[in-house]
């Protein structure tokens, strides 16, 4: 169990792992052929569905034992962060690639997030570190790893994200989610 990653290394992962996406949504800026639009709306939609199963997880798992441990207010903040960022992926996601607004949303989700990756490595990841031991970060890195395979993957900006808002949502918006991408092959690339 000692190579078991954390919560923290987890999360840190997934943050590195859409900042990679965006690195090559922002290569392809102004995609010229029908095949680099649709590598673009492919990398949109993985994006999307990566941020909502962190989001979500963090929102049932993470911030609750923030918010009893480290900060309620930092606790509040990333849910306010997060119901933005899922505020423009879903403006996002009606969106083309070759649409007009396309560029636009995806430049303001792309800022949003990364200012929430700041946020949370600069300060919150730090101060979980110095209030939960080790053991209690990895046992919640495994409830997040296994939530995250059950989690919605679009965003739901009405649901409120607080853990119980979630929690109750989450069964049948991820199982609506999960079929509606079977049937478009979201996410798939195909």
């Amino acid at each position: 169990m000692a190579d078991q990653r954390d919560v923290i290394e987890i999360l840190v992962h997934d943050h590195r792992e859409v900042e990679e996406m965006f690195g090559e949504l922002e290569s392809l800026r102004g995609a010229a052929t029908d095949e680099e639009k649709a590598r673009r709306k492919d990398l949109t939609d993985q994006v999307t569905i990566e941020l909502v199963r962190h989001s979500v997880a963090e929102e049932v798992l993470v911030y609750p034992k923030v918010e009893k441990k480290v900060s309620a207010e930092q606790a509040e903040h990333a849910r306010e962060e997060h119901a933005e960022a899922e505020e423009t992926l879903a403006r996002l996601e009606k969106l083309d690639a070759d649409d007009p607004d396309f560029d636009d949303e995806l430049a303001t989700l792309m800022a949003e997030i990364r200012h929430h990756i700041e946020d949370e490595e600069g300060q919150m990841f730090a101060q979980m570190r110095e209030v939960i031991d080790e053991d209690e970060l990895r046992k919640l890195g495994e409830r997040v790893e296994a939530f995250k395979k059950v989690a919605p993957t679009h965003p739901h900006p009405h649901v409120p994200n607080t853990a119980g808002a979630r929690t109750a949502a989450g069964p049948a918006a991820s199982l609506f989610d999960r079929m509606r991408d079977l049937a478009t092959s979201r996410g798939t690339g195909d």
